[in-house]
């Protein structure tokens, strides 16, 4: 019988980068993180947002520093990923969380600007992130990927589907990469949110959101931000090790339920 290992459930010391960290599940994400102890890059294309976030981790005695990032300019990314290892000293954790609202139908005259920007934003930036920061990556001694997808990727919505294809391809590049990226022990999973309270859902009036909630969740409500954030810190947790490829919804059992 082989010895009992003791393997961590703390990222501390680790240093992750969080896109699309300024508010929503980003911000949530990168105070979640911190507060185990984690180095945060907080970045996101708001800048005053996101020195606001960084900032408030600093003041509760966290470890964070603000990037302004463009997930969509490619020079930008490498910049960044750059900058964030050199000042942390490597890069162990990639979030890939950025995303935005794109509802067009499409016989509509603006669609494939929608389209375009869409899988800019929410598909094709996560692959260029990952690359750049493959070299810290191979170096860690605990090496994660996360991406952000949705349940738009697994059951979609009319007049979403610049949105929808760009989260199901972040479920196929996710299992392709777990494939590809195994033999350096880097692991790489998705996570599918459900309906939680953004940002992006906002603008839907709270009747409305009651109404869908008690029709479609099984817990009968929307999620909260922090509840996808602590998803992902487990997914990047050193025991984490041998979970790899992993599509997993958090989305209060919608995809479960029939009716």
């Amino acid at each position: 019988m082989s010895d009992f290992k003791q393997l961590s459930r703390s990222v501390k010391g680790l240093t992750v980068l969080v896109t699309g960290a300024a508010s929503g599940m980003g911000h949530a994400t990168a105070r979640v993180f911190a507060a185990d102890g984690a180095n945060v890059a907080v970045t996101d294309i708001n800048a005053e947002a996101t020195q606001a976030v960084a900032g408030g981790i600093a003041a509760s005695g966290g470890s964070a520093r603000a990037w302004t990032l463009d997930v969509a300019d490619r020079d930008n990314i490498i910049a960044v990923v750059d900058d964030v290892a050199a000042h942390f000293g490597g890069l162990d954790i990639v979030v890939n969380n950025a995303g935005i609202s794109v509802r067009v139908a499409i016989d509509d005259a603006g669609y494939e600007d929608a389209w375009a920007r869409g899988l800019a934003v929410m598909l094709t930036a996560h692959p260029r992130i990952i690359r750049a920061a493959l070299p810290y990556l191979r170096q860690s001694k605990s090496p994660r990927i996360v991406n952000i997808a949705s349940t738009e990727a697994l059951g979609a919505t009319a007049l979403h589907s610049p949105y929808s294809a760009a989260k199901a391809g972040v479920v196929g590049l996710t299992r392709s990469l777990a494939v590809e990226l195994g033999r350096n022990g880097i692991t790489v999973n998705c996570i599918c949110p459900g309906p939680i309270t953004t940002g992006m859902t906002a603008r839907i009036a709270d009747e409305h959101k009651a109404i869908y909630a008690r029709r479609r969740t099984a817990l009968g409500r929307y999620g909260d931000p922090e509840e996808v954030a602590h998803m992902t810190l487990s997914l990047c947790l050193p025991a984490a090790s041998f979970l790899t490829g992993a599509v997993i919804p958090v989305d209060g059992g919608l995809m479960a339920r029939n009716a």
